[in-house]
Parts: structure tokens; C-alpha cells; sequence
């Protein structure tokens, strides 16, 4: 098991890393300012999914595979570069949506969860991160190493869905007032979808 020392580190340091401006909460700010904070909600129950997936490849060392292969790396990484920029397609060409959410740009809850697994699980530096950043809190002499991944794997979770829930809800405020002005939605459109544009350059052009 893990000592409750070593379980207060790993959580703060998980929760530095969450507010750190990256990919992920931006997406999140994004998402929930252009769509409310539900959407922002439930794009940061996907990220925290994908985080799921990431903690158990970690642990079952399926990630040490990308993290070997360079074949394995780039496809992930074009996937992931693919998926965000028809994003970005979609942000560019949306238009502004009724004042009640019901115009047919406004994304499902599904839709929204679902891009953020993808987000999440189609990002290859993610899952090299997992592979480096878990096992530094691990211990053999502790037990089980699977075990306590699959540990720290859910704090890195908790923290992740602490902060972009805040954020997703902050956000959120600012969007209900931006929204009523049909120009300032196709404004935030317009930097969602260079914000996509530019995470998929940045993803394209990672190296291992």
C-alpha cells in the first residue's frame, strides 16, 4: 500500500500539473465556455476516463510498447493530430447557436464525453508521462507494483476531475453572458478552433 506521506506528495504534485496551462484544461475552458458547464463537465469525465486507460496500460506495461516503438508512437500521435483538427474544422464552420442551447451546433453530452476520451487516450505523450511520472512514487518493497499504479493512477484521476470541474464551472459562468451576443459565440468558435488547430500542430510535431 502506499504511505500516506507519499499519497499527499503525488497528489499535490498532481494537482500542479492539472493547473499548469496544457492541452487538457484548455480544451476543458474551451469546451465549457462555448457550450456551458455541463459541457465542460462532462468533456472532464472523458479526460479522466482517458486518464483511466492511461493508469491501466501503465500498470499492465502495455504503454512501455510506444514508449519502445517508434511506429507504434507516430500512429497514435497522427490519430490524435487527425482527431484534433477535425475539431477545429468543426469550431471554424459552426455558427452561433439559439439562446436556449438548442441549436444544432450545441454537441450531445455523449458527444462531448466522447471527445474527451479521445483527447485523452489518442495523445501518445500522455501515456509516455504515465509511464515515467507513476512508477518515480512506486515501491516494490511496498507490494504489489499493479496495485499501487492502479493507486496512484486514481489520485492523478481526483485531482484531475477537481481541477477542470472548477475550471469547466468558472468557465461556464463567463460563457452564459458571452453566449446571449451571437457575434461573441463565433468569436470563441473561432479561437476554439485555433486552439484545436494549434494542439494538433504542437501533437504532430511531438517527438518521443
Amino acid at each position: 500500500m502506499l504511505p500516506l506521506d507519499t499519497a499527499l506528495l503525488f497528489f499535490a504534485a498532481s494537482v500542479a500539473l492539472a493547473l499548469a496551462p496544457g492541452p487538457d484544461n484548455i480544451f476543458v475552458l474551451t469546451q465549457s465556455a462555448l457550450h456551458g458547464r455541463l459541457a465542460g463537465l462532462f468533456v472532464t469525465l472523458g479526460l479522466c476516463t482517458g486518464v483511466m486507460l492511461h493508469t491501466a496500460a501503465v500498470a499492465l506495461g502495455v504503454a512501455a510498447l510506444f514508449a519502445a516503438s517508434a511506429l507504434a508512437f507516430t500512429v497514435l500521435k497522427v490519430l490524435g493530430a487527425l482527431y484534433l483538427l477535425y475539431l477545429a474544422w468543426q469550431a471554424f464552420r459552426a455558427g452561433a447557436c439559439a439562446l436556449d442551447g438548442s441549436g444544432a451546433t450545441a454537441p450531445r453530452r455523449a458527444q462531448l464525453y466522447a471527445r474527451g476520451v479521445l483527447m485523452s487516450t489518442t495523445n501518445p505523450k500522455v501515456a509516455i508521462f504515465f509511464l515515467a511520472f507513476l512508477p518515480q512514487f512506486a515501491d516494490p518493497a511496498r507490494g504489489p507494483l499493479t496495485l499501487q499504479l492502479l493507486l496512484l493512477g486514481a489520485l492523478f484521476m481526483l485531482s484531475a476531475l477537481l481541477v477542470f470541474s472548477a475550471i469547466a464551472w468558472s468557465s461556464g459562468t463567463l460563457g452564459a453572458r458571452l453566449r446571449r451576443s451571437p457575434r461573441a459565440q463565433l468569436i470563441l468558435n473561432r479561437v476554439a478552433g485555433t486552439v484545436f488547430a494549434g494542439l494538433a500542430l504542437k501533437l504532430a510535431t511531438a517527438s518521443r
